[in-house]
């Protein structure tokens, strides 16, 4: 009789020590919010490490060869962070871009001279205000501080692209989307949020958004 009483001491002990164990592991849990962002911008960078691959192949202007250069080195390191944080908590990331990023990949294999670099230019100015409006709604809801961090890291470089883009746009003679005067999306846009539905897209989602390639025109951040 006593040892059951024992057993059953040691059981209760057991459990004492398993409940803050499963409450701590309960508490960083990622958001939803959190969880689409480390989702979305994967995805991106996983975008843009093929699109910079084809440019430095197909691009007729030194400077879509260079950026592309660029763009794939800088999202190559952000999505090591990207990963990293997802292995952290428990994230499981998506193993390909979304299906109208892909949409993108496979035009721009069909495309060649001046068509490939119209279209590269165009389709990385929509994907980049789309990267950026997301990264920016993770920053202003993101709960879990270390999503919360990568995307503040993410989005000086993201705009420092966009920057970039909107120079070489200039010089091919590309049209570059508006901005409002206060350098946010020009009334009417469309900000997407990642991993979300057809009314809040992903970066570089759906229809409803004009994704990296897309022919609507995209409202597009103010230069720094």
């Amino acid at each position: 009789m006593l040892g059951i009483k024992r057993l059953g001491l040691l059981a209760a002990l057991v459990l004492v020590g398993i409940a803050p164990a499963a409450a701590a592991q309960a508490a960083v849990q990622p958001s939803q919010q959190d969880t689409q962002y480390l989702q979305a911008v994967h995805q991106v960078n996983l975008f843009e490490i093929t699109s910079g691959d084809l440019a430095q192949q197909k691009g007729q202007s030194q400077g879509v060869k260079d950026l592309g250069q660029r763009f794939k080195t800088d999202h190559t390191q952000v999505d090591q962070s990207v990963q990293e944080v997802a292995n952290q908590l428990g994230v499981e990331l998506p193993a390909e871009p979304t299906a109208d990023q892909q949409a993108v990949i496979d035009q721009l294999n069909n495309a060649s001279g001046e068509e490939f670099d119209r279209l590269w230019v165009t389709s990385e100015l929509a994907g980049h205000v789309q990267a950026i409006q997301a990264t920016q709604t993770e920053i202003s809801q993101g709960s879990e501080q270390s999503v919360v961090q990568l995307a503040q890291t993410a989005l000086p470089i993201l705009q420092a692209h966009y920057d970039a883009l909107v120079q070489l746009a200039e010089q091919l003679g590309i049209p570059v989307p508006q901005t409002s005067a206060s350098g946010t999306p020009s009334p009417g846009g469309t900000t997407p949020a990642p991993g979300g539905t057809t009314e809040t897209p992903a970066p570089g989602g759906t229809t409803e958004s004009p994704a990296p390639g897309g022919t609507e025109e995209a409202p597009a951040p103010t230069q720094s």
